[in-house]
């Protein structure tokens, strides 16, 4: 089945004169313009911002092959291999979106994907976030239940029924967390297959958020991003956010993929879209090279905050008398969820500790467990703190139970 792309984004065949315009630039002839409006082009740029402005929609042609090249050195370096991967690990500019954020490239998507009244499949638990920006555009989402046996897993059997079922007409993207916050799950290399085979024959489009997938905690084996994914059109979302824990670093970015029809008819789209929004500043994209190029340490210096409190925590837990307190398994990321006994309301919980120990947090059904007796924690603060924090769950738990 094909992929269905919404009727509110206008890709009527180009009028004469953009034919010729599009000519011309292919045989290299620069056409002088009667309406040139770009102050830039005139010696009216201010000294701060000196730079001619070219109105580039998928990003600055610098910032993203900068980007595609950093990409594809990563893929390069990464031994872990897939069949529903390219042939290399190439990463072509031109398949790049560079935008304010991943949030803006979910409503981007939704635009793209869906009409009013159609809706996606987002997993739950989960980040209230997809809802809320499909709320904005008109689009319901159809949850789908992540499943626990001591690790999360994906029930492609329940993903098939919604896709069988009364919403599954409308249903228009499938949306993967990779890893999930806050579970912390990696999409199986099993899951991963399946999950292609039921996109391809209900023409679902897979978007792929992997803003976390460097955070590896303790994964499985076979673990792989779905940025390259040639089976189905695949939107995968990244950005500078997690990549660099630097949340006021408004950078991300979209990977098309897949079979080159979809790919086509997707990115001509994607343009139109990119074209009326414009997001990039050419201020923010001339630094993104300096900033790719500090990632990797950047990254590696989280990775080891994350892993080390991590395994404080197990001591923590290992060795508290109560036995009260235990952790889920979290394969990736940076926050995991702290299991409490489930006789103790979570809101009683989280005031108890803003009242004792002046500190807060989110319980379990912020992210719609399925039960109670759940509290997340991250894994960020610097080890004296993250020990202060947990040390009041614990307490705080067992004062419950007394």
């Amino acid at each position: 089945m094909t992929v269905h792309f919404s009727s509110r984004v206008n890709v009527s065949d180009p009028n004469p004169i953009a034919l010729a315009e599009a000519k011309a630039k292919a045989d290299g002839v620069t056409l002088g313009k009667l309406n040139d409006s770009n102050p830039t082009r005139h010696g009216l740029a201010p000294a701060l911002v000196p730079s001619v402005y070219t109105a580039e929609p998928r990003g600055p042609e610098s910032a993203r092959t900068a980007l595609a090249a950093f990409l594809s050195e990563r893929n390069a370096g990464n031994t872990a291999s897939h069949e529903g991967h390219a042939d290399d690990s190439r990463v072509d500019a031109d398949d790049l979106y560079i935008l304010s954020s991943t949030s803006e490239a979910y409503s981007w998507l939704i635009k793209l994907l869906c009409d009013p009244g159609d809706a996606v499949l987002a997993p739950k638990p989960g980040y209230p976030l997809i809802e809320s920006i499909a709320r904005l555009e008109g689009v319901e989402t159809v949850e789908y239940q992540l499943q626990f046996d001591g690790s999360w897993f994906l029930d492609i059997a329940s993903l098939a029924e919604l896709l069988d079922g009364e919403h599954g007409s409308r249903i228009r993207a499938l949306v993967l967390i990779n890893p999930n916050n806050p579970s912390g799950s990696y999409i199986k290399p099993d899951e991963r297959r399946q999950i292609v085979k039921l996109c391809v024959k209900h023409g679902v489009a897979l978007i792929a958020d992997e803003v976390f997938f460097d955070y590896s905690l303790e994964p499985f084996a076979g673990n792989a991003r779905l940025a390259g994914e040639s089976g189905v059109l695949t939107f995968a979302l990244d950005g500078f956010s997690k990549m660099l824990a630097a949340p006021h670093a408004k950078v991300g970015w979209i990977q098309v993929s897949g079979p080159k029809d979809d790919v086509e008819q997707a990115k001509r789209r994607l343009d139109v879209i990119a074209d009326d929004y414009l997001p990039m500043s050419d201020i923010i994209a001339e630094r993104i090279p300096a900033l790719l190029e500090a990632a990797p340490v950047q990254t590696g210096r989280v990775r080891e905050r994350v892993r080390g409190n991590l395994a404080r925590l197990h001591e923590m837990l290992k060795s508290d008398p109560n036995g009260l307190v235990s952790v889920l398994r979290a394969e990736g990321g940076w926050n995991v969820l702290l299991r409490v006994p489930s006789v103790i309301d979570e809101n009683e919980l989280v005031l108890r500790l803003i009242a004792d120990c002046r500190i807060t947090g989110q319980p379990g059904y912020f992210f719609d467990m399925t039960s109670n007796g759940y509290l997340a924690i991250s894994l960020l603060p610097e080890p004296a703190e993250f020990e202060r924090n947990v040390r009041a769950v614990l307490d705080a738990t067992a004062r419950f139970m007394e």
